[in-house]
Formats: C-alpha cells, structure tokens, sequence
C-alpha cells in the first residue's frame, strides 16, 4: 500500500489497527512531507557516521530475521568426540580350564545373557581317553603316590621312635608325604565323575561363550566370561589439541551410533575415573568414565560422545547461528538502531555446539543478528540498497 500525502511540510502519522479481539493506534512524530520527490531525493538523510550499515525493515520482513540481547551467564564448554563403551574392569571375570580335556556343558540349552550364580556348575573338562596330559590318569598317579607317602610316613613315626632312623630321614620322608598331599589335593580340587567342574566365580550374566561342545581345551585357555552388568565404562578418545583442558572435564552425554537415544553420566552416577596425561606417540589422549549399566547401553558398542568442561559463571555468550566467517575470521553483525547495523569482529572463545563465548568483539547489552546476517552481507555486497523510506 503507497501513502499520498496532499499537504507538504511536517506532521504526524497515525495507523489505527482495528480487529474483532482488539484496537490499536500506532503514531509516528515529526513526519517530514515533501513537495515532490526532486525534492524528497534532494533532501535524504545523511548515512550513520562510522561502518553503520543501513538494512531496511521491508528487507527483514521478506527473510527470516531475528537478534537479541547480549548477556553474561554461566557457561561450560563441550567438546565433541567419538568413542566407545566398554566393559568396567572387576565387572568381568574370565572363566578359563584348569586342565587339558574335552569340554562339556554343564547343562544343555545353556546361553549367553542367561543368568547364574557363583558356585553354579557351568561346564566340565574330561581327559578321559587322552593320551597325553590325562588329567584322570594324573589324579589316579597322584592319589597312588599319597597311598605310598602315607604309609611310609606312618612307618617312619613308629622307627623315630626308637630311634631307628634319623632326624633327617624322618623330616624327608614327612616332607614327600606332605608334597604328595599337595599335589593330589590340587589335581582332584572341583573334580567329579563327569571330569574337572568349572563353577562361576561371580552371581551375573554368561556372555561371550568361546567354546562349542565337545571341543578340546588346553589348560588356562578362556572359555567363556560371567559379567555382572552393574557397571560400564565410557572411554572417550579426545583430540591432543584439548589436552590442556582435560582436567576440567567433569560430567559427559553420550549416544551409541545408529541411535537417537542420549544417556548422561551424571544421571548414570558416572564419574571421571582418570584421563590420559601424555599425548606423546598418540593422535588422541583418553578419558575414561565409569557409570551405572543402563537399559540399551551395550559393551563394545562405538559412542558419539559430547564432554563437558567445568562451567564459567559470568561469560559473554552468542548463538552459534549469530556467526559469520570471512576467510577464517569470525564476525557479527550488531543492531544499532531500527534500521542500522555494524559488522564486528569477533575474537572467541569455547563452544558448547550451540553457543560460543566472546572474549572482544561486542558488549554486554548489545543486539546480534541471530537469524537474517547472511542476507544483510548479501545486500552490502549487492551495492543496490534501495533508498531510504517505506513502500506498504
């Protein structure tokens, strides 16, 4: 809509907005009417002094445009990274054969995920048939060589008496008695009809079973791994470029890959465990959480990880969004009156992915352009502002 002002001179205008819910009136003072436009052209304000930047409100309202005030508030940096959650050390325990045989099942159907406790028969190893490393025959030597020590230490209790022997020969021969005792005790410990028993050593989960039926094991090989999934660790891999800053890190959140669901150590109880404090030989230097176990966290699984730092109480903070770059240089553009702007330099700080602190550039209480900056460079490089003054 285009105002036609029939008088010249100066005077007021007034738009009075008129709806079922409400009434308003807006005025404008001291309104300037030319005689024609010659004259309207002739007359035309000067430019704001300084690197002011005239940007007009009929160009905000085509765009989406917005600003808002600069304060201080507490603030805390967050730094992005990968890693990955892993098992919490004492919160696995390996289970490995105490001797050499074939391998059974302690109970048919038996699963990882499925629950045991300590003490439950979970497999056995049978030598029964080996050739070599038999461990029944070993017992079955073992048990024969006690019978003997025995009944030699028996005798000699009876000879010491009278002398017979000597001190000496009665202290060897009570010494293999003793040594054969040992040894049979260790060879028959958790030993059954069905061979050597392997209990659980913990009350948890079974996971990652090595081992099939009916295979061969060797002695201290692992077979499986009971956990008790109370806790887990979240290892992060940050850069060395932070490394200052790693002992400011208190608290993270963190979502698996391929997963939208976001966890936070704080509501996991989690605690920094330690942090690495070299970065010689290394791209990236760990720190390592240990928090609660939770539903959907599973070990092994890679983590997009966000850290954050100890907070600053009164920092100067803009939206990311209110940043511009100009070959690796940041600025803004501040709004200095109604329809004035001023691009300013900006020398940062931390980011926190939405935020960004500001050590110089701008001052507390001023207006950055959050939303509409890229369009107010675009009309300074245009060279084609329209003219001051307001077509409707």
């Amino acid at each position: 809509m285009a105002l036609q002002p029939k008088t010249a001179g100066t005077g007021k205008l007034i738009f009075d907005i008129k709806t079922q819910e409400f009434a308003d009136q807006f005025v404008i003072e001291n309104i300037q009417v030319y005689q024609d436009e010659k004259t309207a052209m002739a007359n035309q304000p000067a430019e704001a002094a300084g690197s002011d930047i005239t940007y007009l409100k009929e160009q905000a309202w085509k765009t989406e445009f917005a600003n808002q005030e600069v304060k201080k508030q507490p603030f805390a940096e967050v730094i992005k990274t990968t890693g990955q959650i892993l098992s919490a050390p004492g919160d696995v325990v390996v289970v490995s054969a105490k001797s050499d045989g074939i391998i059974k099942f302690g109970k048919s159907g038996i699963m990882v995920g499925e629950p045991v406790k300590a003490g439950e028969l979970l497999f056995s190893v049978s030598g029964s048939g080996l050739t070599q490393n038999n461990l029944e025959a070993s017992i079955q030597e073992a048990k024969t060589n006690l019978s003997k020590a025995r009944s030699d230490y028996q005798r000699a209790q009876e000879l010491i008496k009278d002398d017979i022997i000597s001190q000496r020969d009665f202290l060897e021969i009570k010494t293999a008695y003793s040594n054969a005792q040992t040894a049979y005790n260790t060879l028959s410990k958790n030993y059954g009809s069905g061979g050597q028993r392997i209990t659980a050593p913990i009350t948890g989960y079974l996971r990652n079973i090595q081992v099939t039926e009916g295979q061969f094991v060797a002695a201290g090989q692992p077979i499986a791994e009971v956990t008790k999934n109370q806790k887990l660790m979240l290892r992060a891999d940050v850069s060395q470029s932070y490394f200052p800053k790693l002992g400011s890190i208190t608290s993270a959140r963190f979502k698996m890959q391929n997963s939208d669901k976001i966890y936070s150590t704080l509501e996991l109880n989690g605690k920094v465990v330690t942090y690495g404090r070299s970065a010689e030989n290394n791209v990236t230097v760990p720190v390592s959480f240990e928090v609660d176990m939770a539903e959907g966290m599973v070990p092994g699984a890679f983590a997009d990880i966000y850290l954050q730092t100890k907070e600053t109480k009164n920092a100067l903070v803009i939206p990311i969004s209110a940043l511009l770059e100009e070959q690796g240089n940041f600025y803004t553009y501040v709004q200095v009156s109604g329809e004035g702007f001023q691009k300013r330099d900006l020398k940062l700080g931390a980011n926190n992915g939405e935020q960004v602190a500001v050590l110089s550039g701008i001052s507390e209480g001023e207006r950055v352009v959050t939303k509409g900056g890229y369009q107010i460079r675009l009309s300074t490089m245009s060279g084609a502002l329209p003219a001051h003054g307001h077509e409707h």
